[in-house]
């Protein structure tokens, strides 16, 4: 059997569209590797939620999580499924598979027809046209778009991550700012009692005015403290329920009173600048885009000089003439354009790819010295807090109030220190509250989890736990002394002081 030269043309194109008709979607949509390495660097899961049948599954699987404080990698596990823009941020792997399926399939072919009349004859005229150019260079079409779909999962990837390290922030500065607020809160009911002591004793003519105005003004600075404490926490709370994707009744979940205690140990970690060339995945996305630039420059090539190129196959009759049969080849000559410009151009994005590949490397080294600088640091200063600072206040809160109960030191005296106090607690918080902060910081920073620090942190039970670094014990707070005797104005003294 021989072969008709039309049938002979089409062969080629008939076995290619075969072939392409192969490329299909994947059954995860690109979210398998995301969601390996997200969990990998992270610890926690993440989904893409398809239906509303997928989106009632989650809320059913939040609920016994949002019934008990949350813990920091609870939060997490709520971000990273629940956070609206980090769905929107998943789907971009559709839209990349998409375009990756699209570019092994080839373009359809065209088919002509086309009949005349007139003059006693008729012309009837069929043609098959295939693009050509499209069928050579659909493999390297290929590998260019699988090197997106590849970058868009390490983008995507990169998001979740980020999402998990803001969270994570958010997650201390709202347990911290809650913890302030309490303690305000106490710092503000001992200035009230120190407020009324004044004002009996000044009645009682025990006191100054200049000394009830003291304890007056310290009071009302107390009450303002409440209310900046209470607004930085009701803001923090809000961020932190943004990043979990939570509206209405979900809002109310509940949080551990107290920041996670300091590890006893800070990890030194050997060469964070090679952790975040190694893990960090900018700088791989980045490296991605390089190569698929390059990618493209080659295919620019490689195509500089057939801008259109066509097969297709003819079947021409014209009145009652015999069948003519055929093909033809549509070739544009290269006489204006010779595909110069649309090299230097692909030359020039390449070496953009390239300086930006450099940049990226460059910032994340700077970064992940910055981060562990600012990590260590804030270690040491917690650290500092609660083994210096605090023993040592607590200590001359104890010599201060035995010298008052035995008469040695004024009830003014004893007022003064308490607000000393007040300072050096809401420092230690606030401290131990830039320590976890700066942990999370560390984490994004390298990429990953590469200490374990964190552990302490993650689980809300322990966080609650009254300990000795982050309990408010006798010099956490203004002595709160008894009320005065209504005739003499003396004062008796609780022997250690007022406990939260």
């Amino acid at each position: 059997m021989t072969s008709t030269p039309m049938a002979t043309a089409l062969a080629v194109p008939i076995l290619a569209l075969a072939l392409s008709g192969c490329a299909s979607f994947s059954p995860d949509g690109g979210m398998d590797a995301v969601n390996r390495a997200t969990q990998a660097r992270t610890g926690a899961a993440t989904t893409l939620l398809r239906t509303e049948h997928d989106r009632n599954a989650l809320a059913e699987q939040l609920k016994p999580m949002l019934a008990q404080p949350l813990g920091a990698d609870d939060a997490v596990r709520i971000a990273l499924l629940n956070n609206r823009a980090l769905q929107a941020t998943y789907w971009e792997l559709g839209i990349a598979e998409a375009d990756l399926v699209q570019a092994g399939r080839l373009q359809n072919p065209a088919f002509g027809y086309q009949h005349k009349r007139g003059g006693g004859s008729t012309s009837i005229e069929r043609s098959l046209a295939v693009n050509l150019a499209n069928l050579l260079t659909a493999p390297l079409a290929v590998r260019m778009e699988r090197g997106r779909f590849e970058q868009a999962q390490l983008r995507v990837t990169s998001e979740a991550l980020k999402t998990a390290a803001e969270t994570r922030r958010a997650y201390y500065e709202a347990v911290g700012a809650a913890q302030a607020v309490e303690y305000a809160k106490q710092v503000a009911g001992a200035a009230d009692a120190s407020a009324e002591l004044a004002q009996r004793m000044r009645k009682a003519g025990n006191w100054s005015a200049f000394d009830q105005a003291r304890e007056a003004a310290f009071y009302a600075e107390a009450m303002a403290d409440v209310a900046r404490a209470s607004s930085a926490a009701s803001a923090a709370r809000e961020r932190l329920t943004r990043l979990l994707g939570l509206a209405g009744t979900e809002g109310g979940y509940r949080l551990p009173e107290r920041l996670p205690e300091l590890p006893a140990a800070a990890p030194e970690l050997a060469d964070v600048e090679q952790a975040a060339l190694r893990e960090r995945l900018d700088v791989r996305a980045a490296a991605k885009e390089a190569e698929h630039t390059a990618a493209s420059l080659g295919l620019t090539r490689a195509t500089r000089f057939i801008n259109v190129l066509e097969l297709g196959a003819l079947r021409e009759r014209e009145g009652g003439e015999p069948v003519q049969r055929g093909y033809e080849v549509t070739l544009e000559i290269p006489l204006f354009d010779w595909g110069t410009a649309r090299t230097r151009r692909a030359e020039a994005v390449y070496m953009q790819a390239v300086n930006r590949v450099a940049e990226t490397a460059v910032n994340a080294r700077s970064e992940a010295r910055e981060a562990y600088f600012a990590w260590r640091t804030a270690y040491d200063l917690a650290r500092h807090y609660r083994d210096v600072v605090i023993p040592l206040r607590k200590q001359l809160s104890d010599e201060t109030l035995l010298r008052y109960n035995g008469m040695l030191l004024s009830t003014f005296e004893l007022l003064a220190d308490a607000r000393e106090q007040r300072v050096a607690v809401a420092a230690a918080i606030d401290a131990l509250k830039e320590y976890w902060i700066a942990d999370a910081g560390l984490e994004a920073a390298l990429g990953g989890r590469p200490h374990g620090a964190a552990a302490a942190g993650d689980k809300p039970n322990e966080a609650n736990k009254p300990n000795e670094a982050n309990k408010p014990n006798e010099a956490s707070q203004p002595n709160k002394p008894n009320k005065p005797d209504q005739t003499t104005g003396s004062t008796q003294h609780n022997a250690h002081g007022a406990h939260p």
